[in-house]
């Protein structure tokens, strides 16, 4: 195809949250549910731990690990996304600072 028989494409730059792109009003929220509930779903796969064994370990029930194996994130709260991490060994850091034109007002990060 040649450069002139090429037409332009129309794109937007994405903010980094899906949620704010789409205009939803708890964008934030969302986006740290979603960050939050990925983490524990590698967390789960990593260790390879059946639906059942992931609940008990969560104290959670079955279905509810289901949904998180399936990125139903929203379903759960903050909080609770939080104690799964907990009860998989994991350190959550909270880190409070001004916020900056441009950024979201919630970030999660996952590092060592």
């Amino acid at each position: 195809m040649k450069a002139e028989d090429q037409e332009d494409i129309e794109f937007e730059v994405g903010s980094g949250n899906v949620f704010a792109d789409l205009g939803l009003e708890d964008a934030d929220e969302l986006f740290a549910r979603a960050k939050l509930g990925f983490h524990v779903h590698q967390l789960l796969k990593a260790r390879k731990l059946k639906q059942r064994e992931a609940a008990s370990l969560l104290g959670i029930k079955q279905p509810e690990v289901s949904h998180l194996m399936n990125g139903h994130f929203s379903r759960f709260t903050v909080d609770k996304l939080l104690d799964c991490l907990k009860r998989l060994d994991q350190k959550v850091t909270i880190q409070i600072r001004p916020h900056r034109a441009g950024e979201p007002y919630q970030e999660v990060g996952f590092g060592i």
